[in-house]
């Protein structure tokens, strides 16, 4: 009796109108017991039912959760695993109530985690595959659910989704992988600090993939091929992202791995057939792989560098915003780098080029943040001549007022590397780019921050070694300024003010 019963109500709330008198004589906290039983049938219609009386109604939703149906959600998918109608239920059960911030928190209590990587594993159509994507998405979004997720080993589950649904050229399975690669970036990205689990089978099934793709030769569609090979790239990046920064992090492992050349050929072979996307995609890979000093060292050795500058043939400039990043990021600390880099002169005009750009201001900052890059983890006299003759100075000297504090403090402290090892080289480019001039607006500027006015002083100190230039500095009246600067709110200002006034007077 009491299933027919619910197999009725189940009924009569696919009517709209229905739906309010259900709600008015508190038919849903009449059925919520039901959903205790063994019966199948019961479970089935009594969930159906409460699924759509409280369809798009959250307050009804939150008393769902405040009388408890989560747990019996929870437990309707680890009992009844195997049975595709009451799955279904629970699932679109869960979808609807994942977005509020109680069931969440209710659900970080349960080892709903462990269900969802079952039915991941077990669904076999799309439509299932989606509701279940849906339902993670929402909870990944909750710090301790996502650590859940993350160890139950739903990062491993997709994995397993984009390997099978590799070559299809099927317009839903791409909508799947792309939902995947979707998920995997929310339960690997963000979260508290150090509480992420990163996956180790991911870095294996990223080399297996790429050598997949790498062996078809072309089997596969094009527009399969690059939303697979995107993928990819982008589990490459994820995986790099939450490593942990040591000599046996994620980054390292995958460089030895390979990793790196599958990617470069990979990217040279996009840039013959123009996809950018790919090209894109990978770069910010190779970057992510390049942020431990271990992972620099290793792909420097291995020539990493000079095949990414075979590819500054591209004309595109997003994938040329990429590339810079990509080398600024090798160059990092690494002096061998910087000096590769820095005299290598198809590059150096490059980003003069580049620098000149301004309809791609991301393009032109990128440009000159290199050029700075190398001139800041550079040794040698050579790169700094090489630059000078590459008229990149010019763009470093407009740097130094960018809008960016961060840019015009890493351009004041390249030149005054620079000017420490070559300062009679960089002395005619300095007096024509007016630098001591800037330097002089940035010290009088009340809106400068007193790092950029503590590095602006410091580069003065280093072109009172040129005659020229002192004269300049001098003749500037720079000094009223800098006394001015002694009374500063900032000590290090302070400090440093007195410093520059020492030397400019000769005390020391």
């Amino acid at each position: 009796c009491a299933v027919k019963a619910a197999h009725v109500l189940s009924e009569i709330a696919k009517n709209d109108e229905m739906k309010k008198p259900c709600m008015e004589a508190d038919l849903v906290l009449t059925l919520i017991p039901l959903l205790e039983s063994t019966d199948q049938e019961m479970l089935l219609h009594a969930g159906r039912a409460i699924g759509r009386i409280c369809y798009d109604n959250r307050d009804l939703q939150e008393e769902l959760v405040k009388v408890g149906v989560i747990p019996s959600l929870v437990r309707i998918l680890t009992d009844y695993a195997e049975s595709e109608p009451l799955v279904h239920v629970a699932l679109l059960a869960l979808y609807n109530l994942a977005d509020l911030g109680s069931a969440k928190e209710a659900l970080s209590m349960t080892k709903v985690a462990e269900q969802l990587v079952k039915q991941l594993r077990r669904a076999e159509s799309h439509e299932r595959l989606e509701i279940v994507f849906e339902v993670l998405q929402a909870l990944a979004e909750n710090d301790a659910l996502k650590v859940q997720l993350v160890e139950a080993g739903v990062p491993e589950a997709l994995s397993e989704i984009l390997l099978r649904l590799q070559g299809s050229s099927q317009a839903e399975d791409t909508c799947i992988v792309k939902a995947a690669s979707d998920l995997i970036v929310s339960l690997l990205l963000g979260g508290k600090k150090g509480e992420m689990k990163v996956t180790k089978n991911n870095e294996k099934v990223t080399v297996l993939i790429l050598a997949r793709h790498e062996n078809s030769q072309g089997e596969d569609s094009p527009n399969s091929q690059s939303a697979l090979v995107s993928t990819i790239v982008f589990l490459t990046s994820l995986t790099c992202l939450v490593l942990p920064l040591s000599p046996d992090g994620n980054c390292l492992r995958m460089v030895q791995l390979g990793v790196i050349h599958q990617l470069l050929d990979l990217l040279e072979k996009h840039v013959r057939s123009g996809d950018t996307s790919v090209q894109q995609a990978a770069l910010s890979a190779l970057q992510n792989l390049a942020i431990p000093v271990v992972s620099k060292v290793q792909m420097l050795e291995e020539g990493v560098a000079e095949r990414i500058e075979a590819l500054l043939r591209s004309e595109s400039p997003p994938v040329q915003f990429k590339l810079l990043g990509t080398l600024r990021m090798l160059a990092d600390g690494q002096a061998d780098a910087a000096e590769i880099l820095g005299q290598d002169p198809l590059l150096l005009n490059r980003l003069v080029q580049w620098g000149n750009v301004s309809d791609h201001r991301g393009l032109c900052g990128e440009a000159n943040r290199l050029l700075a890059s190398i001139l800041h983890h550079n040794r040698s006299q050579e790169v700094v001549k090489a630059i000078h003759a590459a008229q990149g100075v010019k763009h470093l000297v407009s740097m130094t007022t960018s809008e960016h504090a961060a840019m015009q403090n890493e351009a004041l402290n390249a030149l005054a590397i620079a000017s420490a090892i070559d300062l009679e080289t960089l002395e005619e480019s300095f007096k024509e780019s007016q630098l001591v001039q800037s330097l002089h607006k940035l010290l009088k500027d009340e809106n400068t921050s007193p790092e950029v006015k503590y590095n602006s002083m410091g580069l003065l100190c280093r072109l009172l070694n040129s005659g020229d230039l002192r004269q300049e500095i001098e003749k500037d009246k720079i000094k009223d300024t800098l006394e001015q600067l002694c009374s500063h709110s900032n000590a290090n200002v302070v400090k440093q003010a007195t410093t520059t006034l020492q030397v400019l007077r000769g005390e020391t």
